[in-house]
């Protein structure tokens, strides 16, 4: 969670974010905080917790759907709880997608692609995570692409050109 928070200030000072933006990326996986699960889906449990807390509307529905959640609610059966959280801007929650999808677990930079192949080597394939990023793998791709290019960012982003050697 803080390698993607540190990613989307350090973003935020290159070219600009919106406040909500870099909010919600700081805050995009407290849902998985013990004292904030309830569902066991940390994007839907982080945004009501947010929301009780009073979060802007916007950082509400980032957290809620952040990283393809929409298609993780449906292996969950929680669609429909997710309908019930603001629907953010489409633009800024490619842009939160892509900083999760180049941050890894441990906060290193990652591809896109890499990220999404660490993502389904970690769960099971029965696992809930699993079936939604193989279904939801290519648009997560495009989403992350949409955002580079609506921010100006070259493909290799967040690499340097020496780290991509």
């Amino acid at each position: 969670m803080q390698g993607v928070g540190r990613r989307a200030d350090e973003l935020a000072a290159d070219i600009g974010l919106p406040d909500e933006v870099r909010a919600a990326a700081w805050l995009h996986d407290v849902g998985y905080a013990p004292e904030v699960a309830r569902t066991g889906f940390h994007p839907l449990d982080g945004a009501v917790y947010l929301s009780e807390l009073g979060a802007p509307d916007e950082v509400v529905g980032l957290v809620a759907w952040h990283t393809g959640a929409v298609w993780e609610a449906a292996e969950r059966g929680l669609s429909d709880r997710l309908a019930q959280m603001p629907e953010p801007s489409a633009s800024w929650l490619d842009v939160v997608t892509l900083i999760d999808l180049v941050t890894g677990p441990d906060g290193v930079a990652t591809t896109p692609e890499r990220r999404v192949a660490e993502i389904l080597g970690r769960y099971d394939a029965s696992h809930p995570v699993h079936r939604a990023v193989k279904f939801s793998g290519p648009e997560l791709l495009a989403s992350a692409a949409r955002a580079r290019a609506a921010l100006g960012l070259s493909d290799e982003w967040p690499f340097s050109a020496a780290e991509r050697v």
